[in-house]
């Protein structure tokens, strides 16, 4: 099996890198939504996340990958055993699953096990992607590309955690959390509003202006095509500091404070941007709790609301036809009117 490019070894990129680190400390935070140029390395990030991520625990067996700590929570399958026996346990990776473009709905959701239905004529259900995802990352390319009956599942499985089915005379219900992870090139289409509005974090990416960041993208690249196991091996330990870093921010997570006046400004940021509903200081105030979590500390602070606003709050921005600057720039023009005290909404 191929290893996968080291995710230390991607040039550049660092809001991108960021927002998947925060994503892996805070699944709550709805996932990541990258845009930009084609041959930018979203892909490649994504895949190479799963390498750092640590393994989780399931009952062994599991088509659903079922927590054994989560009772009443467990498929019928595993709930089952819980009355008769103890449960077996397995550690296994963190599940990244790719959901094609051209998938259809059954491939997704699950549906009918047409091979024992045949040879046995017994109805089971066979589980889709969406099962296969639960505890882990859906990964989504060309995300503004997907078809909208998929578009219309993604989101209210993503609302609910939970996927429903009923087809063929079954009825199965199953736990489907995830981190949804999409890409794509805007200049191929736009996201439909409702599914963007899911993404907890949206960044843009670009292609290297700075000739050294070129060239070191392709030396690296031509590196690892020519050896894969000898170039991951070369990384192996900026890796493992990485990966001690989000197990460590993982673990402290729980530990870290949001004071009030970091709260404050993160709601008067949303309130000076006319951003829609709360989910943009939930999203906010979380991803600023993670990014403090991975630098080890355990209170958020306005310099780490201030680093994670453009992430978090640049998708959900409304289109302004007098105002022709880009989201990000709108972002950041109001965090500096909110720093010297010119721009702090009537009523605040």
């Amino acid at each position: 099996m191929t290893a996968p490019f080291p995710f230390s070894a991607i040039v550049g990129q660092d809001e991108m890198k960021s927002a998947l680190l925060m994503a892996a400390v805070d699944p709550s935070l709805g996932g990541v939504l990258v845009f930009g140029d084609r041959g930018t390395g979203k892909s490649t990030a994504v895949r190479a996340l799963a390498g750092l991520l640590p393994k989780i625990v399931v009952v062994k067996g599991c088509r659903y990958n079922c927590d054994p700590e989560a009772n009443g929570a467990m498929c019928p399958d595993c709930a089952a055993q819980t009355d008769a026996t103890a449960l077996k346990t397995q550690s296994v990776p963190i599940p990244v699953i790719d959901l094609p473009l051209g998938a259809t709905e059954d491939r997704v959701v699950g549906a009918l096990d047409l091979e024992k239905a045949l040879v046995a004529g017994e109805k089971a259900f066979e589980p889709g992607l969406l099962a296969r995802a639960h505890r882990g990352f859906l990964y989504i390319d060309e995300v503004n590309l997907l078809e909208d009956h998929l578009v219309d599942l993604l989101l209210d499985v993503a609302a609910s955690g939970i996927n429903v089915v009923e087809r063929e005379g079954l009825s199965v219900r199953h736990l489907a959390r995830f981190v949804l992870v999409g890409s794509g090139n805007p200049e191929e289409g736009e996201l439909r509003p409702q599914l963007l509005d899911r993404f907890g974090l949206s960044v843009e990416v670009r292609s290297p202006h700075d000739l050294e960041d070129r060239v070191e993208v392709v030396r690296r690249r031509d590196a690892y095509d020519a050896d894969p196991q000898a170039f991951a091996k070369s990384w192996r330990a900026k890796e493992s500091r990485i990966r001690g870093r989000i197990k460590k921010a993982r673990g402290l997570l729980s530990d870290v404070t949001t004071p009030d006046e970091a709260m404050a400004f993160a709601s008067m940021l949303c309130l000076k941007l006319g951003v829609d509903g709360l989910r943009g200081e939930l999203t906010l105030t979380r991803a600023a709790r993670a990014r403090a979590a991975l630098a080890g500390r355990t209170e958020t602070s306005r310099a780490d609301v201030n680093a994670v606003a453009p992430t978090a709050l640049r998708h959900r921005l409304r289109r302004d036809p007098l105002d022709e600057a880009g989201s990000t720039v709108r972002v950041e023009r109001a965090l500096a009117e909110l720093a010297d005290g010119s721009g702090i909404p009537a009523g605040v």
